[in-house]
């Protein structure tokens, strides 16, 4: 993979990636939701045990994700 320094996109704000990296985290806990439904409906804890703690750290780092951004864009 090339560096992208928005030749691609059209945009060079490094603030992108932190949108895109807050959009995946979030939509990989919305994801999770369904795969500990699914290891619960076959009463498999460990595994929907895992997929929650996974849940959370993709929570987390959109939640950071959130409060970099806000940082940075309120010092503009």
């Amino acid at each position: 993979m090339t560096d992208e320094a928005g030749t691609v996109t059209g945009t060079k704000d490094k603030n992108y990636n932190i949108v895109w990296f807050v959009e995946a985290a979030l939509s990989n806990a919305l994801r999770l939701e369904t795969y500990i439904a699914d290891a619960e409906r076959v009463g498999d804890d460990e595994l929907a045990d895992f997929f929650r703690r996974a849940q959370g750290e993709s929570r987390k780092g959109g939640e950071q994700g959130k409060e970099l951004l806000a940082a940075r864009l309120a010092s503009k």
